[in-house]
């Protein structure tokens, strides 16, 4: 029986979502798989804590920051000495536990354990095949390592970056981003509105910003929906976040805009929307594409989801607000232009990839390894 590892990242909630859409996949392909969380298990787990606070406080608190160390990476070798070594974390614990699963096949969704992949290759450790899911659409230096043998990328056009990066065409598979398996199933909007509690009559614009609710701007988004005036129902979802789930709850009572806290069977909610209001992360993106739920990004953090916003702009699958005025006139706009939002679903017709799982453990199991 074939064995995976699969090395992801606790860093936002797409990594681990990626990992466990991908675990669930390969088992169904009767693998046996292993799921590490590198920093957690591989590196330490103070030093996960650590490093995860002080990332969620910076995208919090000053979240240029976050966006200045993500394009100054941009400008580095994944091993490049100015990364202080970070790149290199965990690599003995990795060989170690490489020599002890002796997996047939590696598949990352994080750039640190891709990384340090590469590491041990580069030190002629005997490593095995290894695939990266690169979970953003957009090509970054950190992904980037020598000893890579596959990439898996979201779009032709991340294809197109990488390429242009000095990486051979033939280890770069379009595959889209690795999606939960009801994404890949139609969904009828009129039974999920009736499970909702919605009607058919009115427009549905739901709003989102990720499992951790309070790093979007729903403050805005709630206010600018409780101010339309015009008939529609809104559900603004606030994540984990029960301090965030209470404001919203007070400042959306009394009006046609409902607040709920964590909600797991997200395709149920996207398949009810005429439109979704949430910030650019890679795995809301390609979800949305999967279910075709027009878009409106607002919101989006400095780093990967302003470089998402950038992609999901170009190829004509959402509308931008940056400004809390832009934003509610392109609600009002959008909710009074049917053509405007059946424009966006079909070029998400065309670009969406909601098989992107199955087309990863294909390419994993049946793919080969290109020669370097």
């Amino acid at each position: 029986m074939t064995r995976v590892l699969i090395l992801t990242a606790s860093y936002g909630s797409g990594h681990n979502a990626a990992a466990r859409s991908l675990a669930d996949a390969f088992e169904r392909a009767g693998t046996t798989v292993t799921v590490v969380d590198h920093f957690r298990e591989l590196v330490h787990p103070v030093f996960d804590r650590l490093s995860r606070t002080l990332y969620h406080g910076l995208l919090r608190r000053a979240p240029f920051l976050w966006g200045a160390g993500y394009s100054l990476g941009d400008w580095l070798a994944s091993d490049s000495r100015l990364t202080f070594g970070v790149t290199r974390l965990g690599t003995g614990r990795l060989a170690a536990l490489l020599e002890r699963l002796a997996p047939d096949v590696v598949v990352t969704v994080h750039a640190t354990p891709a990384s340090a992949m590469s590491t041990l290759a580069r030190l002629a450790n005997r490593v095995p095949p290894h695939t990266t899911v690169v979970t953003d659409f957009v090509a970054h230096n950190q992904w980037i390592a020598p000893h890579v043998d596959r990439y898996c990328v979201a779009a032709a056009e991340v294809r197109h970056e990488y390429i242009a990066r000095g990486i051979q065409e033939e280890r770069i598979v379009v595959t889209g981003v690795p999606v939960r398996a009801e994404f890949a199933q139609p969904a009828d909007a009129a039974a999920a509105r009736a499970a909702l509690g919605l009607s058919l009559e009115m427009p549905v614009v739901l709003a989102m910003a990720g499992s951790h609710g309070a790093l979007g701007r729903l403050h805005d988004v709630a206010r600018a929906l409780r101010g339309l005036r015009r008939p529609l129902q809104g559900v603004v979802v606030a994540g984990r976040d029960e301090g965030l789930h209470t404001a919203l709850a007070r400042l959306t009572e009394g009006t046609p805009v409902r607040t709920l806290g964590y909600v797991d069977d997200v395709r149920r909610l996207m398949a009810a929307a005429d439109l979704l209001v949430t910030k650019a992360g890679g795995m809301t993106l390609a979800e949305a594409m999967a279910a075709e739920t027009p878009l409106l990004l607002y919101g989006s953090l400095p780093g990967q989801e302003r470089r998402n916003e950038r992609f999901a702009a170009r190829t004509g699958i959402a509308l931008v607000a940056r400004k809390r005025a832009e934003l509610t006139s392109l609600l009002d706009h959008a909710l009074r232009a049917p053509d405007l939002l059946e424009h966006l679903r079909a070029r998400m017709r065309r670009l969406r990839r909601p098989d992107a799982t199955r087309r990863i453990v294909e390419a994993v199991l049946e793919g080969g390894v290109p020669a370097r």
